[in-house]
């Protein structure tokens, strides 16, 4: 019987597959996340400066509230623009 490694493949089989998404906040133990800090918050939003969701940053529910509230704040003392374009 052939190995997995004699077998050639017409098309790469890890096509499909995707890097499992995580929380950076949980993995890297951060606590507080500072709305001062609009370099960081960037990460969370799109080039039109919509929050992105869960299912895209990966975010666990707790810490994505957190991020939703700071970004929130943010705004509210002009640290970052309620809209724009092309932001990014």
């Amino acid at each position: 019987m052939a190995s997995r490694d004699d077998i050639k493949f017409l098309s790469n089989p890890n096509i499909g597959s995707k890097a499992k998404k995580y929380c950076r906040f949980k993995k890297f133990g951060i606590k507080h996340i500072d709305y001062k800090d609009p370099d960081f918050l960037m990460q969370f939003i799109n080039e039109q400066g919509k929050v992105l969701p869960r299912r895209i940053t990966g975010n666990s529910l707790k810490y994505q509230k957190r991020v939703a509230i700071a970004i929130k704040r943010a705004r509210h003392l002009a640290f970052l623009p309620y809209v724009t374009d092309l932001l990014k």
